[in-house]
């Protein structure tokens, strides 16, 4: 595995490169970094030059400038930047959640970069016909931030969204596991503070997708969840079906080698 960093506006991205083959980005959802991805990237690495990366403002990349609210479109000019920097040729891209619609941006703006995207469960809560009660929750949900402290704000929304929290790091896992769960629970009080309520507005563009080399997923193990909901009635709009994937929202972490079985498969098609 080679490692590196990028300078891009008003931050510095760390990011992971493995393997050999066409390339393949991974994009995280909220509070996740290139550690997240390990499992998933050793078992694509005989297939593919796989990108790993920890989004700005979380982990090993750093703001240069002071934190504030971030937002989706500026999250894929990154992700565009890091695939420039690193080849000249269209990547493949699989997201999830947050990182599913920093994917469906990057396809719209620049659909020259992208050679298939993946989006799994990406969490479009703008498409449900109940929003505006989920735009109330999420700012509920930041107020708990400043009130109640990170743990019960992400149970909250944990709660809400119908999956798993983050699990405390454990000294007793391996040093490696331990330190990317380390990290992953420092980003959460950046994910509800900065993220959580800018980057659930966002709408896709539909024809973009339409248009594009474009597969939504969602885990078999994924059942009435925002995430599942808004996979189902976007599809629908599109006239797409929805792939299967093995385990739930995380099933990359969970299942790596059945998940990145299934990934190949749907990017080979």
């Amino acid at each position: 595995m080679d490692s590196g960093r990028l300078a891009v506006p008003g931050a510095e991205l760390y990011y992971e490169v493995r393997g050999a083959g066409p390339v393949l980005l991974l994009i995280n959802g909220g509070d996740g970094d290139a550690g997240l991805y390990a499992p998933l990237a050793q078992q694509l690495a005989d297939l593919y030059t796989v990108i790993t990366y920890d989004p700005r403002g979380n982990s090993r990349s750093r703001l240069t400038g002071p934190a504030g609210e971030q937002r989706l479109p500026e999250h894929a000019r990154d992700a565009h930047l890091l695939v420039r920097a690193l080849t000249a040729e269209p990547a493949y891209v699989f997201g999830t959640s947050y990182g599913g619609m920093v994917g469906m941006h990057l396809l719209a703006q620049r659909p020259e970069q992208v050679r298939a995207l993946v989006a799994h469960e990406p969490l479009l809560t703008e498409l449900l016909p109940d929003a505006a009660r989920w735009r109330a929750l999420f700012a509920e949900v930041r107020d708990s931030l400043d009130r109640d402290g990170a743990g019960p704000a992400v149970r909250r929304l944990s709660e809400a969204l119908g999956v798993p929290a983050p699990p405390d790091p454990d000294p007793a896992l391996p040093a490696p596991v331990a330190e990317m769960l380390a990290r992953v629970a420092a980003n959460l009080e950046f994910c509800l503070r900065y993220e959580l309520c800018s980057f659930t507005g966002y709408l896709p563009d539909e024809e973009a997708l339409r248009q594009g080399p474009f597969t939504l997923a969602s885990g078999a193990e994924t059942h009435h969840t925002p995430g599942r909901r808004t996979a189902e009635i976007l599809a629908e709009r599109l006239g797409i079906d929805i792939a299967e994937f093995p385990g739930g929202h995380v099933g990359f972490l969970t299942h790596p080698a059945e998940f990145a079985k299934t990934l190949h498969e749907v990017l080979d098609r």
